[in-house]
């Protein structure tokens, strides 16, 4: 059983599901004040979007694709004390339809570091192991960003906010390696991160994957125990699947299988899940795809320490997949476990 320093994870993270109306939407019930708000709609083709303090409202990057950053008034408006509001931008609030959105707290707008080479805007949260920075990169050659969080990021995403891919790092990919958010291509050999593994106080990147004096965003995640994990497992291509021990009851989960070419990214949820109490999960949605919401045949059960398949997926239950999850503490510095079947 893991004891963490968090007793209530949905302070630092949490999905809300929400309907869009068509208009000025308030959304509360996220619990906080989010500095990183990801949406995606569920039931029609909508594109992904990113949302963050750091940037500012108004400013969207695509998870899905690679077009720059847009300034769009009618899409995420405003952090609000307990969510956010958006505008009638069909990606965040078409009328009747559902959207899923997902909600990491950091701090605030940020502040100027100097941890790296470069000069950045920070917003960290090193409780929970994540934070927000805008930088700009240098004429030529590798380069580092000071991440806030004190000890080594397991996870980095980052990319230009000018047309580009996104480069993501992962500590069970290795730091010669990287993946595509926006696409379904396998892990490969790369020097995105400058074959550096990130140390306690910054990340390294690479201008030949980004470009020379190019604005970029990025995303930093570390491990803290009984709330977030950054692993890998090796899938058994079974329907009685492979358990992934996590420390904690999953609330949100993103996959990648690193070996195959065309295995998409995928999202399961807590909110998401099935009726009638059961563990079981079947939803799926796909970073790096712009379709609607699906459905597994099977999909996974969210464990009170992990989470288990049902199923023999290219995406999570084949060949090495990398994962990243966030959760419920089982028991935080209030002693008091969180409940599972």
């Amino acid at each position: 059983m893991a004891y963490s320093a968090i007793s209530k994870s949905s302070l630092y993270f949490n999905t809300k599901l929400y309907t869009g109306n068509g208009s000025t939407n308030a959304i509360t019930g996220v619990g906080f004040q989010p500095d990183w708000v990801w949406i995606k709609s569920r039931g029609d083709t909508g594109w992904h979007s990113s949302t963050d303090a750091v940037r500012g409202v108004n400013k969207e990057l695509y998870q899905n694709d690679t077009s720059a950053e847009a300034t769009d008034t009618d899409a995420l408006t405003a952090f609000g004390t307990d969510g956010f509001t958006v505008g009638a931008d069909n990606s965040y609030n078409t009328n009747n339809i559902n959207y899923a959105s997902w909600n990491w707290k950091a701090n605030g707008a940020g502040s100027s570091n100097s941890d790296g080479s470069l000069s950045a805007t920070l917003s960290a949260n090193a409780t929970a192991g994540f934070s927000v920075s805008t930088f700009t990169t240098p004429g030529s050659g590798t380069f580092t960003v000071g991440h806030g969080l004190g000890v080594a990021p397991k996870m980095v995403m980052y990319r230009p906010t000018g047309s580009s891919s996104w480069q993501v790092g992962h500590d069970s990919l290795g730091w010669t390696n990287f993946l595509a958010l926006n696409n379904d291509g396998a892990g490969a050999s790369n020097t995105a991160f400058g074959n550096t593994a990130p140390t306690t106080s910054y990340w390294t990147g690479n201008t030949a994957n980004v470009g020379a004096n190019a604005p970029c965003v990025a995303y930093c995640f570390a491990d803290v125990t009984g709330y977030s994990k950054f692993g890998s497992y090796e899938g058994n291509n079974n329907a009685d699947g492979t358990f992934v021990y996590t420390g904690f009851k999953p609330s949100f989960i993103m996959f990648k299988n690193i070996d195959t070419a065309g295995a998409y990214w995928v999202i399961k949820d807590n909110k998401r899940s099935a009726s009638g109490g059961t563990n079981e999960n079947k939803y799926v949605l796909y970073p790096n795809s712009n379709d609607a919401e699906g459905t597994n045949s099977s999909g996974i059960d969210l464990l009170s320490n992990g989470f288990k398949f049902r199923e023999s997926a290219a995406g999570t239950n084949q060949n090495t997949i990398i994962y990243m999850a966030f959760g419920q503490s089982l028991v935080g510095s209030n002693n008091v476990p969180c409940t599972a079947r």
